[in-house]
């Protein structure tokens, strides 16, 4: 009975990683490596782009990073997602205005 606890612990725990998505705006090296088929020269080629560029608009955007083509896409476009940004551009800084002055 406890090998098959065991054996169901360790099943679970080993699940959990993959059923969590990477966020290509806020990943780091390392967690883009996780990706199927990325190793540290494709992790820091989306690290470049990134910089370059700025923040993913879609996962599709990923096949404008030299080295990914569509077999790749294909195989992580289910591992990825776009949520954070991994930089404010000037356009995304929210607008303030001038603080009101006593008279």
């Amino acid at each position: 009975m406890k090998s098959v606890i065991t054996l169901c612990l360790f099943w679970i725990l080993s699940i959990s990683p993959a059923m969590a998505l990477v966020d290509l705006n806020t990943a780091s090296k390392a967690e883009l490596e996780s990706l199927t088929g990325i190793g540290p020269a494709k992790a820091q080629a989306i690290l470049d782009y990134r910089k370059k560029v700025g923040s993913f608009k879609s996962v599709d955007e990923l096949e404008q990073v030299g080295g990914i083509g569509p077999a790749i896409m294909n195989t992580i476009k289910k591992e990825v997602t776009i949520g954070g940004k991994s930089k404010p551009t000037t356009t995304d800084l929210p607008k303030t205005s001038a603080p009101a002055t006593k008279k």
